[in-house]
């Protein structure tokens, strides 16, 4: 009886122990993301995947744990969170930045940059921006005077890291 005790009592302080080691785990990975943090002022309306987000102040950090960005707006009223991989930059731009695809007045983030190395975070695009990258493409194939004066355009916006 003693020896069933003394095995149960064992295995519970070890499953607690784990239970503590992955929270400090958790934890540690939590604050490498806030060190990534940056800030940008974006002078225009934008989505993020379905998400449309208004004009102004905007922090971005990467979530390590699910391979994501964290927007959220300086008020904290407005966020959105997207799935992203791994990009290489292949001249070097040392600035954090935010990059936007534009396709006539739409803008929808595309890429999150800290500037301290050369890898960033490429955020996938929603279907909505697909849609609208395919009917550019199509217009600007055909031979239509009257198609719609849409245009693509990459813009970065310069932040900070903080």
């Amino acid at each position: 009886m003693k020896r069933e005790f003394l095995k149960g009592f064992t295995m519970l302080v070890l499953v607690v122990m784990l239970a503590l080691s992955l929270a400090v785990v958790s934890a540690n990975g939590q604050s490498t993301s806030n060190a990534n943090r940056i800030v940008a002022n974006v002078p225009f309306e934008f989505s993020v995947g379905y998400k449309a987000l208004p004009a102004g102040a905007y922090s971005v950090q990467s979530i390590v744990s699910c391979d994501g960005v964290l927007i959220q707006s300086a008020d904290g009223k407005t966020s959105a969170l997207r799935l992203t991989d791994v990009t290489r930059q292949i001249k070097e731009k040392p600035k954090a930045r935010l990059v936007f695809h534009r396709y006539g007045e739409r803008y929808f983030l595309a890429e999150v940059w800290n500037g301290i190395d050369n890898t960033g975070r490429q955020l996938t695009k929603s279907q909505e921006e697909r849609a609208i990258a395919n009917e550019l493409m199509l217009a600007s194939t055909k031979e239509n005077a009257h198609a719609p004066n849409a245009t693509y355009e990459i813009v970065e916006v310069l932040a900070l890291l903080r």
